[in-house]
């Protein structure tokens, strides 16, 4: 039975990784467009880890941006060093595992706090990781660093894209996950059945933070040059839009959310005069007449699903 519920995710990325490798090999999609995926992937990346701690378990952050900042220097110092693809892989996994820890150290003393006051401190948070990555000497301070070996193609792009959505999906899906879900909709009930709310509020938070982690890495090793000023509160801002879009509580939301948005951009970039003014516009729009975001809280799958056994009830009436 799980295995026909996965059957659609498997089908929908083996169809993505097909269709992008075949537009490459073709000469349709060129450096320009390359780096709209890219910057696509990385967003859906950002947005789904973050649907996790404010979707899912209901903690609004802020600081989303500083986790994946950590990520982007601590892989960036690293391959600069080892510029070889072992290099880049233990840049990925040091930048995720460290603001994984940073995630779990923030986390164990704001995540006492709810609403507008953990809003507050994971922004707070994210300030002075920026200001210490701006003061230190080997991050080169304010200039940043320049001159990054690249080493995201297609491949490396589709394989943490896709495993931060498949691991993401099957952790809501496990027990962990649930009780993730519990502390969302009400944390006190949760907490009287037993759910260590401070426990999963932490490993929600600390997950989230090592896919941000995962997303910098790719940012640093694909776009050549990073700075502080590149993850600061707007950055966070952007991706709370993406996971607000999509709905929270819905990762094929963030997805689509994410895939959107960047491609809205994308054509606006023609209208630099107005480009700012048109996308504000169109997200008040969108917020107006669809508050709960295009998938509210739930999944592609459900929709399709529900949609098809309507259409099963319909057939069946009409053969009686």
């Amino acid at each position: 039975m799980k295995k026909r519920k996965n059957l659609p995710l498997i089908a929908t990325l083996a169809f993505t990784y097909v269709a992008v490798w075949a537009l490459q090999a073709t000469g349709i999609v060129n450096d320009y467009s390359f780096a709209v995926i890219v910057t696509i992937g990385i967003n859906i990346i950002l947005a789904t880890s973050l649907n996790l701690v404010t979707g899912f378990t209901g903690q609004f952050s802020l600081g989303h941006a500083g986790f994946m900042s950590i990520g982007a220097y601590t892989c960036a110092l690293i391959t600069q060093k080892n510029p070889t693809v072992p290099g880049f892989l233990l840049g990925v996994a040091a930048g995720a595992t460290a603001a994984a820890v940073v995630g779990v150290l923030v986390g164990l003393p704001t995540l006492r706090l709810r609403g507008d006051y953990l809003a507050i401190a994971t922004l707070g948070m994210a300030e002075i990781i920026r200001v210490v990555f701006l003061n230190l000497e080997i991050t080169n301070g304010a200039a940043g660093l320049s001159f990054l070996p690249q080493f995201v193609n297609w491949n490396w792009l589709f394989l943490f894209t896709a495993g931060t959505i498949v691991l993401l999906r099957n952790f809501l899906n496990s027990s962990p996950g649930r009780a993730c879900i519990s502390v969302r909709e009400d944390e006190i009930a949760a907490e009287s059945m037993g759910v260590n709310t401070t426990k999963y509020k932490v490993t929600a938070f600390s997950m989230g933070a090592f896919f941000a982690g995962v997303a910098g890495a790719l940012y640093t090793s694909y776009f050549f040059f990073i700075k502080p000023d590149l993850f600061n509160f707007n950055k966070s801002i952007d991706i709370l839009v993406i996971v607000v879009l999509g709905g929270m509580g819905s990762l094929s939301g963030s997805v689509i959310a994410a895939v959107l948005l960047q491609l809205i951009s994308t054509w606006l970039s023609a209208f630099p005069e107005i480009r700012m003014v048109l996308y504000s516009a169109m997200l008040v729009a969108i917020m107006l007449f669809r508050p709960q975001g295009l998938l509210g809280s739930t999944e592609v799958s459900a929709v399709i699903s529900r949609r098809l056994s309507k259409i099963g009830r319909r057939a069946k009436e009409e053969e009686v």
